[in-house]
């Protein structure tokens, strides 16, 4: 049986060829963006099959109706993805209140509000499977993205405790971590911090490492994220991508280790 999807920030990106391989199989797509009309080829193309909705998800009314526009097209919801999220760069110094809040705003509150507008639409169903778009940054951290990665952070305990809250009504939820991929995410959709300039060298050094990485290609994600959807088991986490796979079995070596060697401090911080 063909999927209906709900996918967010579906003009471009991860978003864009998320909607392409989804409607390429046959499925069906509500498809969400600030600006639709990068989806009117895919109208061309899949005709009643897509429905391009002009969505904010930091608009929470906004959501809401999205939401029942595309439940009142296609009848039910089975794969709701929140991809819509930017990245923000500065030092944890640079970064104005009024950014932090704005990446809070896109990259938590929106998948939020979205993920709270489908939950009753799901559990009436007794199915569905909620894919939350976060990062191999909502694993690790790097110098100049602290609020992107704490937006990340915050949705992969979100979501966590989401996957416990609602198993019992055949809702699923998955954390797909991506590592670095050729979309435009730390360019045209990026946003920047004012530069001080006693951080340069840190900047440098991360131009550097970035200058070296070779990026995946987000067609492969996606052939990837439709594997996920398929599975009658899905994963609470999946990382895509060869870089991150090797860099968090790293850096989980590296958390079990320091987690070891003060387990007497640990231990002792009950008071017993």
């Amino acid at each position: 049986m063909s999927k209906i999807w709900f996918i967010t920030g579906a003009s471009r990106g991860f978003g864009r060829d998320f909607t392409e391989a989804a409607l390429s199989r046959g499925d069906r797509v509500a498809a969400s963006a600030r600006n639709t009309e990068a989806l009117k080829d895919l109208v061309d193309v899949h005709g009643d099959a897509v429905l391009p909705l002009t969505l904010d998800v930091t608009d929470r009314q906004a959501v809401q109706e999205a939401v029942t526009a595309a439940h009142e097209r296609f009848g039910r919801l089975d794969v709701v993805v929140n991809n819509a999220g930017y990245g923000l760069f500065g030092m944890v110094e640079e970064v104005s209140e009024q950014q932090a809040r704005a990446q809070m705003d896109t990259n938590f509150f929106g998948a939020l509000n979205v993920t709270q507008a489908v939950l009753p639409i799901l559990r009436r169903q007794g199915s569905g499977h909620i894919v939350q778009i976060s990062s191999m940054g909502g694993v690790l951290a790097f110098p100049s993205l602290g609020l992107y990665h704490a937006s990340k952070w915050a949705l992969e305990g979100l979501s966590e405790s989401l996957a416990q809250e609602v198993a019992a009504f055949g809702i699923k939820v998955t954390l797909v971590e991506p590592g670095g991929f050729g979309t435009d995410w730390g360019g045209a959709s990026a946003a920047h911090a004012a530069p001080i300039d006693v951080y340069q060298p840190v900047r440098d050094a991360l131009a550097a490492m970035a200058a070296q990485t070779k990026l995946g290609d987000p067609k492969a994600a996606a052939a990837a994220l439709l594997k996920v959807v398929d599975a009658e088991q899905p994963p609470l986490r999946v990382l895509f991508g060869a870089a991150p796979t090797r860099m968090v079995k790293n850096l989980y070596a590296e958390r079990l280790q320091t987690w070891a060697d003060w387990e007497q401090v640990s231990v002792a911080a009950d008071g017993e």
